[in-house]
């Protein structure tokens, strides 16, 4: 990672890590910052699909630096792909270290949603 790369997507997600998200280290649990994620892939599908969607996979996450209490977590995504049902979702998470500081790439990933009716069944995404 070269020190001038910037964040890919679309800026869909901000939010500050709080004391209560910490793990035992005390840096911020990865299981929330991978839900922020979620919430922000799901924006981006949803959108996308123009309806309903639901997360079926999570391909190749990688933590690459801690997330610290007082960070703003930056969530950036965009489509990378769509499927007859199904949407890839690239997804940074970035933050601002101590809400004003350097930005930092924590972690990264793609998340896969299914678009679904209100049965929740699988639905054709219309491109």
């Amino acid at each position: 990672m070269s020190e001038t790369e910037l964040p890919e997507g679309e800026l869909t997600l901000r939010t500050l890590a709080m004391p209560a998200d910490v793990n035992v280290n005390g840096d911020i649990f990865g299981g929330w910052v991978l839900s922020q994620m979620d919430i922000a892939g799901g924006i981006v599908a949803g959108k996308s699909a123009e309806g309903r969607v639901a997360t079926v996979a999570i391909d190749a996450m990688k933590f690459i630096r801690p997330v610290k209490v007082g960070d703003v977590l930056c969530i950036y995504a965009q489509v990378e792909r769509v499927g007859r049902t199904s949407l890839g979702i690239g997804i940074e998470a970035w933050v601002l270290r101590d809400r004003i500081g350097e930005r930092e790439k924590v972690t990264e990933a793609v998340f896969t949603f299914v678009a679904i009716d209100e049965q929740g069944r699988p639905r054709v995404v219309q491109q």
